[in-house]
């Protein structure tokens, strides 16, 4: 299904010109067209269209997703309270020493985190990953995994990775190959 995503203005690249009024037309998992909303309604007119209240560009990129998520623990809401786990935040260093960890446990630590990466927009990660289940977790979330960061461009024809931020930085929706991966409620 095409989905307009009409957002107050676009940047093509992070530090880009503001196009205010334009909106992206994505077609399954990539960018279908970029330019002024009215133009894509007119030429789209079957199109699903979002509007969002902010500025929609490129995702970032986690050049620290492998700390992020191979040497921190991310814990469960459920574990709050128990032995070493004071609250949700992640934990490192001695505090992450102290708990007894697995494959299970840090794959399930890795979506928790990764999920943080996507309340944030982030779209591509910096690896390589170490930890089998983190990897999986990482292939399973849809994030581009990059050797090196690169600056990410808007443009038809691409991969449909982006994010919707509120004027005070706050990531208002993530987009990966199309698909709405992070809404804020």
């Amino acid at each position: 299904m095409l989905t307009i995503h009409a957002p107050l203005a676009v940047r093509l690249t992070e530090d880009g010109e503001r196009l205010d009024g334009h909106a992206v037309a994505v077609e399954g998992d990539r960018m279908a067209a970029i330019g002024p909303a009215g133009s894509l309604a007119e030429t789209y007119p079957a199109a699903r269209v979002r509007h969002w209240p902010g500025e929609l560009a490129p995702g970032r990129c986690a050049v620290d997703a492998v700390a992020w998520l191979e040497a921190a623990y991310h814990p469960d809401p459920r574990e709050v309270g128990l032995p070493g786990i004071p609250d949700t935040e992640p934990l490192t260093g001695p505090a992450l020493a102290a708990l007894p960890m697995d494959e299970v446990r840090w794959g399930h630590s890795a979506r928790r985190g990764l999920q943080r990466l996507l309340r944030e927009g982030v779209t591509s990660v910096v690896g390589p990953f170490a930890r089998p289940s983190v990897r999986t977790a990482v292939q399973r979330s849809g994030l581009t995994v990059l050797p090196a960061p690169r600056p990410a461009t808007l443009s038809a024809g691409v991969r449909a990775d982006f994010a919707v931020h509120a004027a005070d930085g706050s990531c208002l929706a993530t987009i990966l190959a199309g698909r709405l991966l992070h809404r804020r409620t």
